[in-house]
């Protein structure tokens, strides 16, 4: 029996990928395009190890992936918008449910710059018609008053802190927004270790929606620390640390 390949960087990955069988795992993110993610379908199929798991590396790319995951957990009606045909479908759903203020959060970008709020769903119907925006975009209830926070759990390491901006409502701390620290409570705490068991995060960077009740906004592998008491020297040592444990318990099994 060959010994199992252990592919840590992408250089490797990239000369050893069509030689990754059965048993073999590769650990770190992927640093795939779009167009490749069929990759890791291919892996998993082929009975590779993938660690984090593809589905949390699938769903870190992609906020349409996560809600077609986690929408449950997420602000009522929201949906995933993958052509005209959704929106228009969608128009009925929110104008029965008096749902007039709505954001629209583009699929693959970060940092609140593909984040947009809209007088309708029809004014974002109006848009995508006539081929201003790119589908597949994320379409959800505005909700105002909202308390956003950001959490980061990474093994036994838990912390939690508010973004707050009282003049966006995006929070972003890169542009104006502070942050303070924040307690979870026990409940909050058991939701994000519910949505990572859901979606196989083995370690996350999560943002709560707080307005009475308790939405999933979105999730991630990895995020800015701008705001958080970890900083770069210890927070990288703690993702090695999860990534060396997994590839302990495998080679041992």
């Amino acid at each position: 029996m060959r010994p199992r390949t252990v592919i840590t960087d992408m250089k490797t990955f990239s000369e050893k990928y069509y030689a990754l069988t059965r048993g073999d795992i590769v650990v770190g993110l992927l640093n795939l395009k779009k167009n490749e993610e069929a990759k890791f379908l291919h892996l998993v199929e082929n009975g590779v190890k993938l660690f984090p798991p593809a589905l949390a590396q699938a769903a870190s790319r992609s906020k349409a992936t996560q809600v077609y995951i986690l929408g449950n957990v997420m602000v009522e009606h929201t949906f995933v918008a993958r052509d005209k045909r959704d929106l228009i479908e969608q128009i009925t759903n929110y104008n029965a449910h008096n749902i007039k203020e709505v954001v629209t959060k583009q699929d693959r970008l970060n940092c609140g710059l593909g984040i947009n709020v809209w007088p309708s769903i029809e004014a974002v119907y109006n848009h995508a018609s006539l081929g201003l925006m790119e589908f597949p975009f994320v379409v959800q209830p505005f909700v105002k008053n909202v308390r956003d926070i950001r959490v980061i759990i990474i093994g036994d390491y838990v912390e939690a802190y508010e973004r707050i901006n009282p003049y966006n409502f995006r929070h972003n701390l890169y542009f104006g927004g502070e942050s303070r620290p924040y307690t979870l409570s026990k409940k909050e705490r058991a939701f994000c270790l519910k949505v990572m068991r859901k979606a196989h995060f083995p370690y996350a960077h999560i943002d709560l929606m707080l307005n009475n009740k308790l939405y999933l906004s979105e999730i991630n592998l990895r995020g800015g620390l701008k705001g958080s008491q970890i900083k770069p020297d210890k927070y990288r040592p703690l993702i090695n640390k999860v990534h060396q444990d997994f590839i302990k318990r495998h080679l041992s099994s």
